[in-house]
């Protein structure tokens, strides 16, 4: 029997004072937490014996992409909060602007940390492997005059110096972009003048030096050259008869968010479109400076950008190092990853037929372990097959040149009917899902933009076929996007199944997402925002009973992000109920493990390595009959409540069992897993033997299924 104050009466009458779940100390806070993320993604590059020499630059320029992403979206949100004076506490305790100052603190450290990595690490490396970045100082007056001839026949057309004064406005700098701060004399009035040249994004911002005829380049050596430099170097060719006093690179980051009122909005691609030009016009929510650059030409920089000193990070050497991905490029492959091809479990067949394979019993793929060409092949196949009568799909995030959409558009061209749902929010991607979007309506497809004020996450197909016995339904699942190349990178699964139960809840689904259907109860669907919250809080429930009554509850979660307060907070119960609970984290995660009393039988994990852990699985022991789903749906607010996200059960035990071997093996890797602290902070698991690597484990099991099915073939 509990009491008002949050006490049990346990036997004899004694009270036990149970913890408030509410503690602040309890959580993480959600920005820090994805800062300590980017820190193992950063944590990649710092281990020399982690990776290959290149794709130790690879890890840099995706811990500084992630953070120029961070910052558009994360910190710009945070800065209308100050600027409104919004104190609130989130649910760690911290106050916006307290959380903006720790941003920076964290920030600062991890920058320099990145720039003592490349420059003191990296750099020599590359050098001692016949790669260098040279300066142009070091170069002969022949050498030099060549690549000054370069300049003016390949960049300098390109060029458009913008100047300061009195007859001129300040000149609008777009989002990402790198300048370059330029102070000049009029030789002929003595006047001190500013100007600013973009380094502008169309050109590669490295320059391969020994690719240029007549530098004499021809030792075998890389020679590589920042664009910017050469810019610099060559100024007076864009400012003749001025002098240049001193020249200082900048690059600026602004608010990226779109927000859309769709209710106003007549026409949601025409708002979105809009919405991506402006992003370019956001309020400036980041600076970057060299330490070199003085006082006038910074405090210039930051009355114009309306910014505050908070705003401005001083980093020392390259500004804009998500651009070192071009390095990637070079033709070393001793330096990079060894390639991988991904098992394709239909090799070896003459013609592949998926509706046969999906016929003969439900099939599951761990991508990129195994192939997504199977699904690339299912949607293809159904639009050449006369006998499918429709195809409907949802598309978040496809890339381009996607033969997924193209397929599509041939369907329609062969009169099936075709209805795809493009999710034009997708953050990032709105520019490449208007074209696709445009292009698909162009072929006669059934274009839909989803309900209005949530984005459809979930990744769906479903095809219609006749058969002799009646309409049968092919379904497709998702734990990833349609994207052929975001899956050779992302581990997802793909189940593909002909259960007539899902392609109920399906057709339910697709009639709410494309029509007037109000439809709310699934057989075996779980849909956000309908039901997710509710069904995860009831799993939870039913194994603390589970754990009451047998002793066997169990847990075992994995998503890319834990935020959601209220679920954090049933965990806590059920890990005080005793329930062993196993979290699989790869970002975010507010909630903390092995605290006493409250949280002792949760572990957390995260895995960061070759590829982006990206999958979602929700598996509840249930006394010992298992409930495994798959899906799309994190563990927060925005996935529970904001968006229309799926999670799936996986039907055919043979294959529950091998997700949960292989969750089981995520949870033993011990080199590429960190462990989260009772604090909230992370440790590399670099304990026990033996020394288990989950990813390439899954790799060589791959390669061994791929050889059996080669040893097969030339068996035949």
């Amino acid at each position: 029997m509990r009491n008002a104050e949050n006490g049990t009466l346990a036997a004899g009458g004694a009270m036990v004072v149970e913890p408030d779940l509410r503690e602040p100390s309890l959580y993480v806070n959600r920005e820090l937490s994805w800062l300590d993320f980017n820190q193992r993604v950063l944590e990649e590059a710092l281990d020399s014996s982690a990776h290959p020499l290149l794709e130790r630059v690879k890890f840099i320029s995706i811990f500084s992409s992630n953070l120029d992403e961070f910052f558009m979206i994360r910190v710009a949100g945070l800065d209308d909060q100050c600027a409104a004076g919004i104190i609130e506490r989130s649910a760690d305790g911290l106050t916006p602007i307290g959380i903006v100052e720790r941003i920076r603190e964290r920030v600062i450290g991890q920058l320099r940390q990145r720039n003592a990595c490349y420059f003191g690490e990296i750099i020599p490396a590359l050098k001692r492997r016949g790669i260098e970045f040279v300066r142009v100082a070091s170069l002969s007056d022949r050498q030099e005059q060549l690549l000054q001839d370069y300049f003016r026949k390949e960049i300098f057309p390109v060029l458009t110096p913008l100047a300061f004064d009195t007859g001129h406005p300040f000149p609008f700098m777009s989002n990402l972009s790198l300048n370059l701060a330029i102070e000049l004399e009029d030789q002929e009035s003595g006047s001190i003048r500013f100007a600013r040249v973009k380094v502008p994004g169309i050109l590669s911002r490295i320059i391969r030096l020994d690719q240029i005829g007549g530098l004499g380049f021809d030792d075998g050596r890389i020679r590589l050259l920042w664009l910017e430099e050469l810019i610099e170097h060559n100024l007076d060719q864009l400012f003749p008869k001025m002098r240049i006093l001193q020249c200082h690179p900048f690059r600026i980051i602004r608010d990226a968010d779109i927000e859309i009122e769709e209710d106003e909005a007549g026409d949601l691609l025409e708002s979105i479109e809009q919405g991506v030009r402006s992003r370019r016009y956001g309020k400036v929510i980041r600076l970057d400076v060299n330490p070199e650059m003085p006082n006038s030409i910074r405090s210039l920089l930051v009355k114009n950008l309306e910014i505050y000193e908070r705003n401005v990070y001083e980093i020392d050497g390259v500004l804009g190092m998500s651009a070192l991905i071009e390095l990637l490029g070079i033709d070393r492959p001793e330096l990079k990853d060894e390639p991988f091809v991904p098992h394709n479990p239909l090799d070896g067949k003459q013609t592949p037929d998926m509706f046969a394979e999906m016929r003969a019993g439900d099939v599951l793929l761990h991508h990129p372990y195994d192939s997504f060409t199977p699904v690339v092949d299912l949607i293809w196949q159904a639009a050449r097959d006369p006998e499918v009568l429709s195809i409907k799909q949802t598309l978040y995030r496809v890339g381009s040149n996607s033969p997924v959409v193209k397929a599509l558009m041939f369907a329609a061209e062969q009169r099936k009917q075709v209805a795809v749902l493009v999710e034009l929010k997708a953050r990032f991607d709105e520019e490449n899902n208007i074209i696709w979007a445009r292009a698909l309506e162009d072929a006669g497809v059934h274009v839909v933009y989803g309900l209005p004020g949530l984005k459809t996450h979930s990744k769906l197909t479903m095809i219609v076929r006749r058969e002799q016995d009646g309409l049968r339904h092919y379904l497709h699942l998702g734990t990833g996007n349609y994207n052929t190349m975001t899956a050779r990178i992302y581990t997802d699964y793909s189940y593909l199944t002909t259960s007539s139960e899902l392609a109920d809840d399906l057709s339910e689904l697709f009639n709410s997402l494309t029509g007037y259907s109000k439809h709310r109860e699934f057989h075996s669907l779980i849909v956000s925002p309908l039901n997710t919250r509710k069904w995860i809080l009831d799993m939870i429930r039913r194994e603390i009973e589970h754990q009451k009554q047998e002793g066997n509850g169990r847990i075992v979660i994995k998503v890319n992000a834990l935020v959601d307060e209220e679920i954090i907070r049933a965990l806590y119960r059920a890990s005080m109920a005793g329930v062993q609970i196993d979290l699989i984290v790869r970002g975010i995660c507010c909630l903390k493990p092995g605290v006493k009393g409250v949280s002792e039988n949760i572990r957390v994990i995260s895995v960061i390595g070759r590829f982006l852990e990206h999958s979602r699985v929700y598996c509840f022991n249930n006394g010992g009959d298992s409930r495994l789903y798959l899906g799309s749906a994190d563990i927060m607010p925005r996935n529970l409540d904001k968006r229309v996200e799926t999670l799936f059960p996986v039907l055919d035990q043979r294959l529950v069992e091998s997700v949960k071997s292989d969750f089981e093996l995520i949870l033993s890797d011990n080199r590429k897993s960190w462990e989260m602290q009772p604090d909230g902070t992370f440790i590399r698991k670099r304990n026990g033997r033996p020394a288990t690597d989950s990813q390439r484990l899954f790799m060589r099991r791959s390669f061994r299924r791929k050889k059996n099915i080669k040893t097969k073939v030339k068996g035949l």
